[in-house]
């Protein structure tokens, strides 16, 4: 039976998750987020929408990468 990359679990309904070249067995939707989503560099939380990049470093919003200097950034548009 396939086993969990992230917890270890023998689960009958794992599924594979390949981001660029790493690919990964996962048995829930929360242990492939822990080890495969893209991680704030400001907050450190995992970035499960489309989040923002600045000079190729990944933000979950506009908020966190202002917080380290990124000022162009913005989460909307205005009008």
């Amino acid at each position: 039976m396939p086993t969990c990359d992230t917890c270890g679990n023998d689960y009958d309904k794992t599924f594979t998750v390949t981001r660029e070249s790493i690919t990964g067995t996962y048995d829930s939707f929360e242990c492939a987020v822990s080890a495969m989503a893209p991680e704030c560099a400001h907050c450190h939380c995992r970035i499960l929408g489309h989040g923002v990049e600045a000079n190729g470093v990944m933000f979950c919003c506009a908020h966190c990468a202002r917080r380290v200097g990124q000022d162009q950034l913005t989460d909307r548009v205005e009008s």
